[in-house]
């Protein structure tokens, strides 16, 4: 199960990276997410203590050291709420940019695209 988990992991932050070096924004994007759930999910990983599940069967007091551990959970929670809120903040900056712009190029120019001329002196922009 823990060759899964790292295998897993692996390839999210694998795509995550392959995908914040493209050159769109968009995949910019997507591949933050990525990277932010591979995060996430190595965050949870490593706060499992043992296959026991995180509540106490029966009465009375159990070893809590056998038991997950719930801060870690509570983070990842917090972790997605937040991974989602500025996912969505990036999409509209990414809209606006693309509507001031024209593209969604990272750079602001798309690649084989002719510059614009340089203005004739004394003419204005």
């Amino acid at each position: 199960m823990e060759l899964v988990l790292a295998l897993a992991i692996g390839a999210l932050v694998a795509s995550g990276v392959w995908l914040l070096l493209r050159p769109r924004s968009f995949q910019v994007i997507v591949g933050l997410a990525l990277l932010g759930y591979a995060v996430n999910l190595f965050i949870v990983a490593m706060g499992r203590v043992g296959p026991a599940p995180p509540v106490l069967p029966g009465p009375g007091v159990g070893d809590p050291a056998a038991h997950a551990d719930p801060t870690t959970q509570a983070l990842v929670l917090t972790a997605i709420v937040i991974g989602f809120a500025t996912t969505a903040l990036f999409l509209v900056v990414l809209l606006a940019a693309r509507g001031v712009s024209g593209t969604d190029h990272v750079d602001g120019e798309e690649p084989g695209a002719t510059p614009p001329a340089a203005p004739a002196e004394g003419e204005r922009r």
